[in-house]
């Protein structure tokens, strides 16, 4: 088992550091660690209020109200459940050694965009290039 990495409180990467340096790796897993708990916590409190907001409210307007409030709330637990996938794989990459560099160009991510979006598989040129083609095929 690996030693864990020291990490200063206020410690942020720095392009001035060599890029994926084991700190760097430390910080952006715990923040992915971090970002998935709380989803994870979210989804466990929606499903809690789920099962306990199985009510019988006799006024229509109100039972409709409440029944697309749940669906919204669902859509959303949906996406985040997505989400979660995507951190799985951002530290599955940090595992092994792919994390922060782009799936497309095999350049480094910036570390702004990293920091903003550790999801983030493709740096920015090649994001946007893949959002143009993706617009162009959508606009057909």
């Amino acid at each position: 088992m690996k030693a864990e990495t020291f990490l200063p409180e206020n410690y942020r990467p720095a392009e001035n550091e060599p890029f994926m340096n084991e700190r760097q790796l430390e910080y952006f897993r715990r923040k992915l660690n971090g970002w998935k708990e709380d989803l994870l916590g979210d989804s466990k409190h929606t499903i809690e209020g789920l099962q306990e907001g199985t009510r019988n409210i006799p006024d229509v307007a109100d039972r409709a109200s409440e029944e697309t409030d749940r669906a919204l709330e669902l859509r959303t637990r949906d996406r985040q459940r997505k989400l979660v996938g995507k951190i799985e794989q951002a530290l599955r990459r940090i595992d092994e050694g792919e994390f922060g560099y782009c799936e497309d160009t095999g350049e480094p991510i910036s570390l702004k965009r990293l920091d903003a979006r550790p999801i983030a598989t493709m740096c920015l040129e090649a994001q946007e290039s893949h959002e143009r083609r993706e617009k162009v095929h959508r606009d057909d």
